[in-house]
C-alpha cells in the first residue's frame, strides 16, 4: 500500500445513487400527529422521521389516492 495517491489524475463521474438521497423539508403538521408517529416509532424502535418517510414511501408504492369529502354548511 502506498503511503500517497495521487487523486489528481482521475476523472469525476456522477453519484450513481444521488437520485436516492433525501432531501430536507419543511412541513407544518399538528401536534397530535407528530404524537402519533413518534408513538408508534417508538414501539418500532426507529426515529419519527423515518416511519413518516416509510409510511409515504407506501403510500408511493401502492399509487395511494387520498378520498377527502369535505362536509358542506348545509350538511
Amino acid at each position: 500500500m502506498k503511503e500517497e495517491y495521487d487523486f489528481s489524475k482521475m476523472k469525476s463521474r456522477k453519484n450513481p445513487y444521488a437520485a436516492q438521497l433525501k432531501k430536507p423539508v419543511t412541513m407544518r403538521l399538528g401536534e397530535d400527529v407528530i404524537n402519533y408517529f413518534k408513538e408508534m416509532a417508538e414501539q418500532a424502535g426507529i426515529p419519527y422521521q423515518t416511519l413518516i418517510n416509510l409510511y409515504l414511501r407506501d403510500c408511493v408504492a401502492h399509487q395511494r389516492k387520498i378520498d377527502i369529502m369535505w362536509q358542506t354548511k348545509d350538511g
